[in-house]
């Protein structure tokens, strides 16, 4: 892989670091970070082995440039750095800034993606989409794929779609704790002891979701029907759950974030 540089070591930029460098796509000095006044781009470069540099010369080497800092810290980036986009691949996971407005920070780079990831990134189990201007060339997708791939799985959509991919899986996450939180809470509620509840709720969600992961061609309605004998438990609580418009919830509230993100971007 090409020289690449990274605006950013937070969380989702060190999980791109080390996914990369553990898949051996590429090699620590290939790779060059710079952070703010906290400590992250040291640590980062301690555990990996990566260069550090200071903002405005971080890009200068680089051919692929990923843009992983704070959303609002966009107008503020070093007048030296967005120089250095000139003719290079600019990669932005900036939650909810279009392609218009990297554009606009960077008018003269060959290439400026847009991508989504979420924090199961973190661990190498997210999905990333992502959008481009202009259309990339097969190397540059191939590339960018495969830095996005360090995250998980990758998918490329329409810039029109990632406010509502923002609001299914960059979000979706905080719906999943939360619904493991519930489930753990109704278990406490009949008669469970906390730490029993705990446990439960959280393998019986990690397996669930591994078990769909493992079947790919079966539905969720699918296994949803495996499970539920007539007249049986699971019937029983999913009538409860047909009552109360779970699914009419679920889908008020990715329009909810679907909507915000697009307040975001505007």
């Amino acid at each position: 892989m090409k020289p690449l540089a990274f605006v950013g070591a937070g969380r989702m930029a060190s999980a791109m670091v080390e996914g990369l460098l553990r898949a051996k796509k590429t090699v620590p000095e290939a790779i060059t970070v710079c952070g703010g006044p906290d400590p992250t781009a040291r640590q980062l470069s301690e555990r990996t082995g990566v260069r550090v540099a200071e903002p405005a010369v971080v890009a200068e080497d680089a051919d692929f440039v990923v843009l992983a800092c704070k959303p609002q810290q966009l107008p503020d980036l070093d007048p030296g750095l967005l120089t250095a986009l000139n003719g290079k691949a600019v990669i932005s996971i900036l939650a909810g800034v279009p392609l218009r407005k990297l554009r606009a920070a960077a008018p003269r780079a060959r290439l400026i993606v847009r991508a989504m990831p979420n924090t199961p990134g973190q661990i190498g189990a997210g999905v990333t989409a992502f959008a481009t201007d202009p259309a990339p060339t097969d190397e540059d997708a191939r590339v960018t794929t495969e830095i996005l791939g360090a995250l998980g799985e990758v998918i490329a959509v329409d810039e029109t779609d990632l406010d509502a991919v923002t609001g299914v899986s960059g979000s979706g996450p905080a719906y999943v704790f939360e619904f493991t939180a519930a489930l753990r809470e109704a278990g406490i509620a009949q008669g469970l002891s906390p730490q029993v509840a705990d446990r439960i709720a959280r393998a019986t969600v990690l397996g669930a979701a591994r078990l769909m992961h493992a079947a790919p061609g079966v539905t969720p309605e699918e296994q949803r029907d495996r499970v539920t004998s007539p007249g049986g438990t699971t019937e029983a609580g999913l009538r409860v759950l047909a009552a109360r418009d779970f699914r009419g919830a679920l889908r008020e509230t990715v329009a909810a974030a679907t909507r915000r993100s697009r307040e975001l971007g505007e």
